[in-house]
């Protein structure tokens, strides 16, 4: 009896935890969630209290976007920049990730935290099609922009 009830309690924590994980939106004024997650290289890419950029791709045009601009830029333009960049990898299919996606992420001289389950960057703001640009300060973000070309993007992470 008593395991039942033990049992019971943990399937309830556990699927109440998703809905409180994704109970805070991204909106400006809100603080900047903390993000860790695993890059092309298997190494953690996360939020800081520097922090002052945060590059996100929702879908492959975003991420598209994203890689062309900072692949024309020197080594190290994130640290630069105080960026970090996220990209949702989560709707696509697994042996495409392992035989595609990631070979060509690891020839890329920066960093990209991969969410490989949809609820990981769930609450970040997206435009289909588009980059989304997190503006950061002292925590909080400040603004939320998003780039649909190059130029855009250039422009608003300061590279133009």
């Amino acid at each position: 009896m008593k395991f039942r009830r033990t049992l019971r309690s943990l399937l309830l924590v556990g699927l109440a935890l998703p809905l409180v994980a994704g109970a805070a939106p991204v909106l400006p004024g809100n603080p900047l969630p903390a993000l860790s997650l695993e890059d092309q290289h298997g190494k953690l890419v996360s939020t800081r209290a520097d922090t002052r950029t945060v590059l996100f791709a929702a879908d492959k045009a975003g991420s598209d976007l994203i890689n062309e601009v900072l692949a024309a830029q020197p080594e190290g333009v994130l640290a630069t920049l105080k960026a970090v960049y996220f990209a949702d990898i989560s709707a696509m299919p697994a042996l495409v990730t392992r035989m595609f996606a990631l070979p060509a992420l690891r020839e890329m001289p920066f960093a990209v935290g991969l969410g490989r389950d949809a609820a990981q960057l769930a609450d970040l703001p997206r435009q289909k099609g588009a980059a989304t640009i997190l503006r950061v300060a002292d925590g909080k973000v400040t603004a939320i922009e998003y780039a649909h070309n190059a130029g855009q993007l250039m422009q608003a992470i300061g590279l133009k």
